[in-house]
């Protein structure tokens, strides 16, 4: 299979599509790792993992111009995700230890439960087992790096479909891995057809299944896969709200970033925008000149930001969502047309739109935000929640009651105050509810997920 360039349709590399026999080969190899990696010390792999984090820092030119390649993520966005995807290894290599000695320590004889004898309990965590994960084409280095460096510190072995997009960045970073130390079979990366993944899913020698990708797909793959737990980190369209008291100005700044980086390629790239309509014509007119500002191109260009989407039929797509929402009252502030060769999406502005438009109620995945007034803050949460989606949201105030009925009452994984909802660190626990998704990465959190918890009572 050839990988071309999503800027202007140039080959980038070549590899190979996995058969089903080498998919077999791959999953019987994490089965017999499993025995290794589980009795391997805690010590061993975070040395290896800090090891890893070094490769990729010593690489970070060749991955940041990997992913402009196949991505077409502008260079200075993907040598941001490589500093994250450092970060990742390197957390998850301290994690390795601390989350090893945490055993809980338990007094089952209490005022509680007079009768029953004096035990002691001990409640520790264990590798869940080889693990099927699939990962997309928008952060093709540090979500490849979400799944596997939880599963390095705790133990499990991983067989991994990388999107087709982008399987080279993948690719280079199994290399790595396993040059740094990791035990062959421990690691698979196997690019695919999704006939030949389906023995992912249904294969019981993988004792779970995680998944970031789209919503449908994610719940299809959820309703397949039998007894495997199962983790999906799923799309969004992600509310901010900009209150009367917030600083109209940092808002305004912050969602012409939010809502344009990587052409709106990510599933908490900013949306909707709500603003309280007393600040809503300052907070239009701060925002217009930023985002025209943007420049938009080859992403190689040191200067570019914002580069094409990563297939001309997700162009045409975003184009057609932006004209249904014209044809139904939607006004055009700004942008709209296709460029790039037809490959790209001028960062586009659109107000007086419905709810019922996808432009809102879908995930738009492209460099498009709508923006609102709204009256009250009563009305603002529920429009905000009025959405399948709930993965995270913004608000911008000095309020405290503002902020604490937002992280009440707004349904979603997480709210980040006074930023965009597109703001993530790698230490986080990330994840939605309803289609959002179900479980939470970030290092930490996904370590959990994979692991089994297991009491041991004594009597004394």
């Amino acid at each position: 299979m050839t990988i071309h360039s999503p800027f202007d349709g140039t080959a980038v590399g070549k590899t190979y599509e996995a058969s089903s026999e080498q998919l077999e080969e791959a999953i019987a190899g994490a089965v017999q790792a499993f025995g290794e990696l589980r009795c391997m010390p805690p010590e061993q792999r975070r040395e290896i993992l800090l090891a890893v984090a070094q490769g990729i820092q010593e690489r970070k030119e060749e991955f940041a111009k990997l992913m402009v390649l196949e991505a077409g993520k502008p260079i200075r966005t993907a040598r941001v995700e490589v500093d994250r995807a450092i970060f990742t290894f390197t957390l998850a290599a301290e994690e390795a230890v601390a989350l090893h000695n945490k055993d809980e320590v338990l007094r089952l004889h209490t005022d509680l439960d007079p009768g029953s004898p004096v035990r002691t309990g001990v409640v520790r965590r264990f590798p869940i087992g080889p693990i099927a994960a699939i990962t997309p084409f928008n952060f093709p280095l540090n979500l490849v790096a979400h799944k596997l460096a939880p599963a390095m510190a705790v133990g499990c072995p991983v067989v991994l479909k990388p999107a087709p997009q982008t399987p080279l960045t993948a690719l280079k970073l199994a290399v790595l891995i396993q040059a740094r130390g990791w035990p062959a079979g421990a690691l698979n990366v196997l690019p695919m057809s999704n006939a030949v993944a389906v023995k992912l899913i249904s294969d019981d020698r993988l004792k779970m299944l995680s998944f970031t990708g789209s919503s449908t797909v994610g719940w299809q793959l959820k309703s397949q896969a039998g007894k495997k737990r199962v983790m999906l980190e799923l799309g969004g369209n992600a509310g901010c709200i900009v209150c009367e008291d917030g600083d109209v100005n940092e808002a305004a700044s912050r969602c012409a970033a939010g809502g344009f980086s990587y052409a709106g390629q990510s599933c908490i790239s900013v949306q909707r925008i709500f603003v309280q309509e007393k600040v809503f014509a300052q907070f239009v007119d701060e925002l217009l000149p930023k985002v025209r500002a943007l420049k938009c191109g080859d992403p190689m260009d040191e200067a570019t930001d914002v580069g094409p989407l990563i297939r001309e039929s997700d162009a045409k797509r975003v184009e057609e969502w932006i004209n249904e929402a014209a044809r139904g009252g939607a006004h055009l502030l700004c942008g709209g047309k296709r460029i790039m060769n037809g490959r790209g999406i001028e960062p586009t502005v659109l107000r007086n739109t419905s709810p019922q438009q996808r432009v809102n109620c879908e995930e738009i995945f492209g460099p498009v935000v709508t923006v609102e007034p709204y009256g009250t803050f009563d009305e603002v949460l529920q429009r905000v929640n009025d959405s399948r989606y709930g993965l995270q949201a913004g608000i911008f105030t000095k309020s405290e009651k503002y902020v604490a009925r937002a992280f009440e009452e707004l349904e979603v994984g997480g709210v980040i105050v006074n930023d965009v909802p597109t703001y993530r660190s790698d230490q986080m626990p990330y994840g939605g509810v309803k289609d959002s998704g179900l479980g939470r990465e970030g290092v930490r959190y996904a370590m959990e997920e994979m692991m089994e918890m297991k009491v041991l009572v004594g009597r004394s």
